[in-house]
């Protein structure tokens, strides 16, 4: 996608060790490492999921699905 190296890793240093806890009725849990998904909330978290979809659509773009038109 030509994102240079060194913004790349910015972003993932972000995602790293992220640690979150759940807030509930009854108080907050115990914090937990977060392996999976993006920041909720981050205004980062629509740019990065943007740029997912553009990189699927650019790798699908050349495939034909089976279905052949006359």
């Amino acid at each position: 996608m030509g994102v240079e190296e060194w913004l790349v890793s910015a972003v993932m240093s972000m995602y790293t060790g992220a640690k979150t806890v759940v807030r509930t009725a009854y108080g907050n849990s115990s914090g937990f490492e977060v392996k999976v998904g993006m920041h909720q909330g981050s205004a980062l978290s629509l740019l990065l999921f943007v740029t997912v979809m553009e990189a699927i659509s650019r790798e699908f773009s050349g495939l034909t699905l089976g279905a052949v038109v006359c």
